[in-house]
């Protein structure tokens, strides 16, 4: 018979590691790593009143964003490689393999996260124990990714959004943008997903569970 337990921190993971899966997958695919330096519109200086419009390239692990335009109006957006092979250096491609690989053990977590309210155990093992592991190997394969990222800054294409100067390490005139701060308050979170784990196990086993499932109730709530 299938119980339905919710408890406050049972919800509170639940939620928190599908919220810590999007932010990641959002993180991946977004081109705002890297913001490249100022860049003025030379076709808005040279028109009337002589009103200078400046813009800042934004470039991620495959994918970019530029004006377009002929007063360099609109925004373009879109993968700048075509294949694997082309993203920007050796590092950021294993960046992106671990990424990848951190992010998609994310997704299947949250999605098991979801049953978890339903179904407690997978094969007689606690099914939060196995998705805190989960999590947790997650955060480190993250963590990898994004040690790696910075030491592609010294790639051609690197170079060509934040000047010459740019080295490993160094973005020289670039700053991050927002959606390396976001993996990594996501590769953070997935290490709190992970020890509320364990505290969602002793909620959903507590003696007050079991009390009410002898009681022959099929939804319990507990705050």
């Amino acid at each position: 018979m299938c119980h339905v337990i919710v408890t406050c921190r049972s919800m509170l993971w639940t939620l928190l590691s599908i919220v810590v899966a999007f932010a990641e997958l959002i993180a991946f695919m977004s081109p705002d790593w890297l913001l490249g330096y100022p860049r003025s519109d030379s076709s808005a200086k040279n028109g009337a009143g002589g009103d200078s419009r400046e813009f800042r390239p934004s470039l991620g692990l495959y994918s970019r964003c530029l004006r377009i335009g002929s007063r360099g109006v609109g925004v373009s957006c879109g993968p700048y490689a075509g294949t694997f092979g082309e993203v920007a250096s050796g590092f950021w491609q294993a960046a992106m393999l671990f990424l990848a690989a951190g992010t998609l053990m994310l997704g299947l977590v949250a999605c098991i996260s979801i049953f978890s309210l339903c179904f407690q155990s997978i094969l007689k093992k606690s099914i939060f124990n196995i998705c805190g592991l989960l999590q947790a190997i997650a955060g480190l394969l993250l963590m990898v990714g994004l040690m790696l990222y910075p030491a592609g800054w010294g790639s051609e294409k690197v170079i060509s959004y934040c000047g010459p100067e740019a080295l490993p390490f160094r973005p020289a005139l670039c700053s991050l943008g927002w959606a390396f701060y976001a993996a990594i308050g996501g590769t953070l979170a997935s290490f709190l997903c992970a020890v509320l784990s364990a505290q969602a196990e002793i909620a959903t086993s507590s003696d007050k569970v079991q009390e009410e499932i002898e009681e022959g109730k099929s939804l319990i709530c507990l705050l």
